[in-house]
């Protein structure tokens, strides 16, 4: 049976402090627990709300559908929640690309650029210490379970590329177009805040400026940085 303290412990868990505190992180769905599961993250907790769900996990724990509505964060709970142990964050290597992001902020955005470097086979995601927390419920929704396959490193962004040896590619306006841009096989993708894009800083030690043309008429400001990612990942993967 479930008790008061789990349940407070697990509703703390949607809020980052917490989540930092206790090494603990929520998702919810049968499918994204499973592809957690299969990615080799450790679970603390998991609990169904029917005996029935049980036989597709092992060490889960029964609760009423009252109870898991109290843990989730969804205003419909669809019957599996885990709570997983945050991993251990791994080294970046630079034998391949990597994506960089400057202050994303929308946890939609996050979840999907996540899911996009899993579908690209990017191993490692750089995200400067203002980008959105990638355990945030919203974010974890979204990234479908690929938060277990993406290593996802916050640091100090400008540090970083200050001091690597791999060409930074930047997202601007006035770019080249990334049509007639020939790609290194190794390289960093930064991808600017939804807002204001790539900070003032980080432009200063941007090596190559790209741009995804616009087509159709002058009305739309700019693309989704979510979309944007996934048409650069993929030419990235075409050169």
């Amino acid at each position: 049976m479930v008790t008061k303290n789990q349940i407070k412990l697990v509703v703390s868990l949607q809020q980052k402090k917490y989540r930092s505190q206790h090494g603990l992180f929520v998702v919810e769905g049968a499918k994204t627990v499973n592809e957690i599961l299969e990615a080799g993250l450790k679970p603390y907790k998991l609990f169904v709300d029917e005996p029935n769900k049980a036989e597709n996990f092992n060490g889960v724990e029964v609760v009423s559908k009252s109870e898991l509505k109290q843990m989730s964060s969804l205003s419909n709970p669809n019957g599996v929640l885990g709570v997983f142990y945050i991993p251990n964050v791994k080294k970046t290597e630079n034998t391949d690309w990597l994506v960089a992001l400057d202050a994303v902020r929308d946890p939609g955005n996050l979840g999907t650029i996540i899911r996009l470097c899993d579908w690209f086979g990017i191993k490692h995601l750089i995200c400067s210490l203002d980008t959105v927390d990638c355990y945030n419920p919203k974010v974890l929704q979204a990234t479908m379970g690929s938060i277990g396959r993406v290593n996802v490193v916050y640091m100090d962004l400008l540090d970083y590329l200050t001091k690597t040896s791999l060409p930074v590619f930047g997202t601007f306006m006035d770019g080249d177009a990334v049509y007639q841009v020939k790609m290194p096989k190794t390289g960093i993708m930064v991808m600017g805040n939804e807002a204001n894009g790539i900070s003032n800083e980080i432009t200063d030690i941007v090596s190559q400026k790209i741009t995804i043309p616009q087509f159709g008429p002058e009305t739309t400001e700019s693309l989704n940085v979510a979309t944007a990612t996934a048409i650069l990942l993929n030419e990235v993967r075409r050169s």
